[in-house]
């Protein structure tokens, strides 16, 4: 049994330090609570793959780590635009979607202000005293020291993480690999003759774009396939847009489970498709290309799978499988993007906690409408999940704009009274009746 004085006992520790953990721990700057966080990575980094130039967030800067909870904090996107000496360069750009880089460096200017964020720690395993506190193991620093902390509650915030096709797995390398890995490999892909892009979202339209702007400096084949029924635009409308509210998100949760993955499949162009503006960017490229019919070397097919990848003589000879048609084609290529989705994972750390976590038939985990992980026995000390909640929270999950009134639900329980407001009603629209 434990032994532990009150004041060897946390609040809460947060388990990875991406966007919502972050916000979680700027937030909790109000209270009293104790609190750790804990990354292996080396220092805040968010989608280093993917900070391509002229790409941007697409939601608003209102969606930064803590406005939408508390527009007065001193972690919000203006206050670091004002510590920044950037306001005015701000208000004279006009727009609402800020770039990507800079979102990545206020986060990590907020991350640099709050000392109880631990980056080069691994959480190895999470378990539960006999008193209920949970026993966190931590893996720190290059010496790998092991390390034990105690806490009331924790707070899973790594996210998802990259998914390719099991069958793609063992072709992965320097000339194939997933999206997430772009930037750091792009290099790789320019020096051959035949690129290809696999996938429909954002991030294929935006890898697809850089390398049609690079393919006059370089001599390659480029070509982009997608499954889906054509490269279409997200939805985007103001009304769509309240499918990301704390109304749908309560609307959803008390679905029966059968509709909930019907709504789910149903709503892929919420949150899957490709913007406008990059649509756009890429219709006028091509445009300009082919002035005095100009045939760049490009091709673009949707509604074509790719089925299997062989590597041979150093070339890939790639399957690809027409669905209208139902005709197979075969291709060769030097270089393959795999821009095919992140999928939300259960973190090895909760292995020592599993005998009490409750999942579905599939394996997910089972989340409360607060957030909380269900235990198969009461407690008062709980297990948050941040970002790890689309099967049973809706579109939502991912939604940078949503992750404040998260946390704001997840602080008011961990203090166990209201710090920050909430707001009942928040869309025009009705989702049920």
């Amino acid at each position: 049994m434990d032994r532990l004085a009150n004041e060897q006992i946390l609040d809460v520790i947060g388990v990875g330090i991406g966007p919502f953990n972050l916000g979680l721990a700027a937030l909790l700057e109000k209270t009293e609570c104790r609190s750790l966080f804990f990354d292996q990575k080396s220092r805040f980094e968010w989608h280093p793959g993917m900070l391509l130039e002229g790409t941007t967030l697409q939601v608003p800067f209102m969606a930064d780590v803590v406005t939408m909870a508390d527009p007065t904090s001193p972690f919000s996107f203006l206050n670091y635009l004002h510590e920044q000496k950037r306001l005015y360069h701000f208000y004279f750009l006009e727009k609402f979607q800020i770039p990507r880089t800079e979102y990545n460096h206020y986060c990590q200017w907020v991350a640099e202000r709050l000392p109880q964020l631990q980056f080069e720690c691994k959480v190895e395993n999470i378990e539960q005293t006999e008193e209920g506190y949970f026993r966190v193991t931590v893996i720190s620093g290059i010496e790998k020291q092991k390390q034990t902390y105690y806490a009331k509650h924790v707070v899973i915030g790594v996210g998802t993480r990259p998914y390719v096709p099991e069958k793609f797995q063992p072709a992965l390398g320097d000339r194939i690999f997933h999206s997430s890995a772009y930037r750091s490999k792009r290099e790789n892909v320019l020096r051959t003759k035949a690129v290809t892009v696999i996938g429909s979202g954002q991030s294929a339209a935006e890898i697809f774009y850089d390398l049609l702007a690079r393919q006059p400096d370089h001599d390659y084949q480029l070509s982009w396939f997608t499954r889906s029924k054509g490269f279409y635009p997200m939805e985007y409308s103001k009304l769509g847009l309240e499918h990301f509210s704390p109304d749908y998100t309560r609307y959803f949760y008390h679905l029966p489970k059968e509709k909930k993955q019907s709504a789910l499949n149903n709503q892929a162009l919420l949150y899957k498709g490709i913007s406008f503006n990059t649509i756009g960017d890429i219709y006028d490229l091509l445009y300009e290309r082919t002035v005095g019919n100009g045939e760049p070397p490009v091709h673009l097919q949707a509604l074509t799978e790719l089925s299997s990848i062989e590597e041979r003589d150093n070339r890939y000879c790639l399957s690809l499988y027409q669905h209208e048609q139902e005709e197979h084609k075969q291709m060769e290529s030097d270089a393959v993007l795999l821009a095919t989705g992140y999928h939300p994972y259960i973190p090895d750390c909760l292995k020592g906690i599993k005998h009490l976590v409750e999942t579905d038939e599939i394996g997910q985990l089972v989340i409360e409408e607060d957030y909380k992980v269900k235990l198969n026995k009461e407690s008062h000390n709980h297990v948050f999940i941040q970002n790890g909640e689309l099967h049973t929270h809706g579109v939502g999950a991912p939604d940078l704009g949503l992750g404040a009134c998260r946390n704001v639900t997840i602080i008011n329980q961990l203090v166990g009274k209201e710090v920050y407001q909430t707001y009942e009603k928040n869309v025009f629209q009705q989702f049920g009746l």
